[in-house]
């Protein structure tokens, strides 16, 4: 009977053992199953980070955890995603993305259109465009595809005229006619908004108006307008390595933020200084 006895502990320990294996394997398969569907994403912090947070709830019901980690540069957002470290990136518009990867040689892809922010030209010492005068000076963001789209809003607005071509690249010195002799202040684009008592205007793109606390349709002396081919050109994407393009998590993400939920945010928040795209 002691046998049977020491025979059938025996049996018991052993099945608790086998049972508490599977019972950490299945542990160990869900938290595994938990941690493919974190989606961590690089985003500036106006709006960008501001709308993730929005859709983050969204995410989660959807079984993602969307993990926001705020950049305040141009250049770090890319490469973070390039190296693998994060999923994607949400800061930067279509344009900046093209010329980024042909600077530094990368392949990330637009893995999903969802706004664009209308450049506004904004009263400094002058309070209309029609106060214009020879030799006002006007402040713009020097970086390449902003300075182009800050020059382009001008000529829009008949300030200046750029040279035939000059699109989507100009400079200062396609400039081709200038009946004002304004003079252009090139400045780093988190500047412009600071110098707003030392030039007749500045031309401001949606981020820093909003941090500087301007509102486009209220504040904006002329801004662009939502079918302009530059709104097409300008428009802020997801960002993601090729292979990631078509992730499920990455597609629910684009989803989530072009989903009226998150339009009806965008409208409400921003005041037409940030508008879904369509």
């Amino acid at each position: 009977m002691k046998k049977f006895g020491a025979i059938l502990l025996a049996s018991v320990l052993a099945l608790g053992t086998l049972t508490g294996c599977g019972s950490t394997d299945k542990s160990a398969e869900s938290t595994t199953q938990q941690e493919s569907k974190v989606i961590k994403i690089a985003a500036s912090a106006t709006p960008h980070a501001e709308i993730l947070e929005e859709a983050k709830p969204i995410m989660k019901e959807k079984g993602y955890d969307l993990q926001i980690t705020v950049f305040d540069d141009y250049v770090q957002p890319n490469e973070v995603v390039n190296s693998g470290e994060f999923d994607a990136n949400y800061f930067q518009h279509i344009t900046y993305l093209n010329e980024f990867n042909k600077e530094k040689g990368m392949d990330l892809v637009d893995a999903g259109d969802i706004h664009y922010e209308p450049f506004g030209i904004y009263a400094g010492t002058k309070k209309s465009l029609d106060e214009i005068a020879d030799g006002d000076e006007i402040a713009v963001p020097n970086d390449t595809t902003n300075e182009a789209r800050a020059l382009l809003l001008l000529q829009d607005n008949g300030i200046i005229k750029l040279k035939d071509g000059a699109g989507l690249t100009a400079t200062v010195n396609d400039i081709a006619e200038n009946p004002h002799n304004v003079k252009i202040v090139e400045l780093e684009a988190a500047q412009v908004a600071r110098v707003t008592n030392e030039t007749a205007f500045v031309v401001l793109n949606g981020n820093y108006a909003l941090e500087a606390g301007y509102s486009v349709k209220k504040d904006a002396l002329a801004y662009e307008k939502a079918d302009s081919e530059t709104a097409k050109a300008y428009v802020n994407v997801i960002a993601v390595k090729p292979e990631k393009e078509n992730d499920e998590g990455i597609k629910t993400l684009v989803e989530v933020l072009k989903s009226d939920d998150i339009k009806n945010f965008i409208d409400e928040k921003y005041d037409g200084a940030v508008v879904p795209f369509e």
